[in-house]
């Protein structure tokens, strides 16, 4: 059966998949919060949300866990410094997303806003 097996698919192949969403998750940490589709969005979510989860334990194995998902030095040094630590109080729900009114000029795509709570 296939229950539960929805993933994201977003269009790629499953090696692009995978750069991209290393990449949006490393814009994520870096700035705190980026535009994108929303689609891409909800992709993301659960990628960064545990990659905090990982984060809020600072060790060596989570360090080098997080470094394979990433692939960053700094974006890894930033999640454990930085971003972790002010969701140690917090179980999940890291992160948020905001829809946007506009759509995109070339293809008109939905677009949104996701972003770190606060």
């Amino acid at each position: 059966m296939r229950h539960g097996k929805h993933k994201y698919k977003l269009g790629v192949v499953p090696s692009h998949r995978k750069s991209m969403m290393r990449n949006l998750a490393i814009e994520l940490i870096d700035h705190g919060k980026i535009k994108t589709t929303q689609t891409r969005a909800k992709a993301l979510r659960p990628y960064v949300e545990k990659l905090v989860t990982l984060a809020k334990e600072d060790s060596v194995a989570n360090r080098r866990l997080a470094y394979s998902k990433l692939n960053n030095k700094d974006a890894v040094g930033k999640l454990f410094v930085n971003v972790a630590p002010k969701f140690k109080e917090r179980n999940g729900g890291y992160t948020r997303i905001v829809k946007l009114a506009d759509a995109r000029l070339g293809d008109a795509s939905a677009m949104g806003i996701i972003s770190f709570v606060d």
